[in-house]
């Protein structure tokens, strides 16, 4: 079965922060997931490098838009390294291949008849790319905001409108015959409400800026800047020709966002489709925010996260974990230093860690570093409970329910740890030798299965722990974990896979 994941595009404004980051992880060990699961899998992110917003930043840089967007996607393209992500391509919105497919796009709602030429006069939000109703809007110290914080001023020009309007009804019923399309439930129930109340015409171009993609036919309008990002999901597919074959791929299974951009992509994105007789996503799932130990980001507070420096203090893996572990997906979260060692330490270290290197610490020394044979089963809850588990992950996994999937698999890397503690075979070597050699296969039997599990969320220190295990390459997925590995397999001496901070 094909799949396709995306992250949001990320607007080039600024350098990559942790929020850019957990997105993009999320997405990725989804992807990943699906992979395991044998599925072919596209995997999608990119920059948003068109609007207002970019070009004020290009000209306070003192430097030209494109060249300006140059530099700072680069940096987003290096964050795909520093995560360790698995993504298939990644798309710019300055692409040519991209703009033919925005204005392929509007020429299908303009045929359509979803498209006229007007003015708008409104709030609009230039660090959003939105705009807003008075209602939406706060005021202090005489200057009103967005709900986002964001100041507005008022807007008046020229605009081409999209009939936004005219797709209440169908919006709604698309809701109700696809209850998962928008998760997590909370963020549904906000966006048929809004769908539900004054649902205007959508203004889709603008004349103040020149920066963006010339409206087909009238170079003097630019795309609204979220119509031009959106497209990206179809455009690095290939629409409208699909040279390479990828439009098997559409539509996407799970749009990944942050919830402040939930809007665009849970009501404007579907119209549109809609709107050109293509597909809407089969899912949207918007994620929460982060704070820094109790204090909401911000440059003006100097608490922005680095994602890169986190790698570097603490190591790849444990930063991906604690990211999807930390906090259920789809809550707001507090990022804090002492939870990431604590869950270093205690979970990855103590536990895991620690239950690897025994294990194979004692099969090398008692079993001449070869994997005894498969045997009956020893303690029928534990092995009833590592049956169950991949099942339950995936059910987990299905919701995007991470945290969850994570605290599944740690409960049982805990029972783990009991049931070597109870078992002892360090003691058995003399007294019941074959006892021993079966402790120790279910053992690593029960590794490999946690290992194989975990490879999504920390593909790395997993693949050396598969590595440890004498797993083969090809035999690293779910369907594999139903052909037990030979008996007499040489295993290689075990080393650590995670190393303790000091608080």
């Amino acid at each position: 079965m094909a799949r396709y994941i995306t992250t949001p595009i990320y607007y080039v404004n600024d350098r990559p922060h942790i929020g850019h980051a957990y997105t993009s992880v999320a997405a990725d060990a989804m992807a990943r997931w699906w992979r395991l699961a044998g599925e072919e899998v596209f995997f999608l992110t990119g920059t948003d490098e068109h609007g207002q917003k970019v070009e004020r930043a290009a000209r306070d840089a003192g430097e030209e838009p494109q060249a300006f967007t140059d530099r700072m996607s680069r940096a987003f393209r290096d964050l795909t390294v520093t995560m360790g992500l698995s993504n298939s391509a990644f798309i710019r919105t300055t692409e040519p291949r991209h703009r033919a497919a925005c204005q392929a796009l509007w020429k299908a709602l303009a045929e359509a008849g979803h498209i006229y030429l007007g003015h708008y006069e409104g709030w609009y939000a230039v660090r959003d790319e939105a705009f807003y109703s008075e209602e939406e809007l706060t005021e202090r110290d005489g200057v009103k905001y967005a709900p986002t914080g964001a100041p507005v001023a008022w807007v008046k020009e020229p605009s081409y409108f999209f009939r936004l309007s005219a797709f209440r009804d169908k919006l709604l019923d698309f809701y109700e015959k696809h209850p998962d399309f928008i998760l997590p439930e909370t963020r549904r129930n906000e966006v048929i409400a809004f769908v539900k109340g004054d649902l205007r015409d959508l203004s889709i171009s603008r004349t103040s800026f020149a920066w963006g993609v010339p409206v087909p036919g009238d170079p003097g309008h630019v795309m609204y800047v979220w119509l031009d990002a959106l497209t990206n999901y179809i455009s690095a597919l290939g629409y409208p020709d699909d040279p390479q074959g990828l439009w098997r791929f559409w539509p996407a299974d799970l749009h990944m966002v942050g919830k402040d951009i939930l809007r665009f992509h849970a009501i404007y994105w579907p119209a549109f489709l809609m709107g050109a007789g293509l597909a809407p996503p089969r899912r949207i799932f918007a994620h929460g925010w982060w704070t820094n130990e109790g204090q909401k980001i911000s440059k003006s507070l100097g608490n922005v996260i680095d994602p890169v420096a986190l790698v570097e203090e603490f190591g790849l893996d444990p930063v991906r974990y604690f990211l999807l572990r930390e906090v259920p997906f789809g809550q707001d979260g507090d990022f804090s230093r002492k939870a990431l060692i604590n869950r270093l330490n205690g979970e990855l270290a103590d536990s895991l860690g620690n239950l690897a290197n025994r294990s194979l610490s004692l099969i090398q020394r008692n079993c001449d570093g070869r994997l005894p044979a498969p045997a009956e089963p020893i303690e029928a809850g534990f092995c009833a409970q590592l049956a169950a588990l991949p099942a339950e992950v995936a059910q987990l996994m299905d919701r995007q329910a991470f945290d969850q999937a994570l605290a599944a698999i740690f409960a049982a890397i805990r029972e783990g740890n009991g049931f070597i503690t109870r078992q002892a075979p360090w003691a058995l070597k003399k007294t019941d030798p074959a006892r021993m050699a079966a402790v120790l296969r279910q053992l690593h039997d029960a590794l490999r299965l946690f290992a194989t599990l975990l490879s999504p969320f920390m593909p790395g220190s997993m693949a050396r722990l598969l590595d440890q295990l004498g797993v083969p390459e090809g035999e690293r997925d779910l369907a594999a974990l139903a052909r037990p590995l030979p008996e007499g397999l040489p295993l290689p001496p075990p080393a650590p896979l995670f190393r303790k901070i000091e608080a």
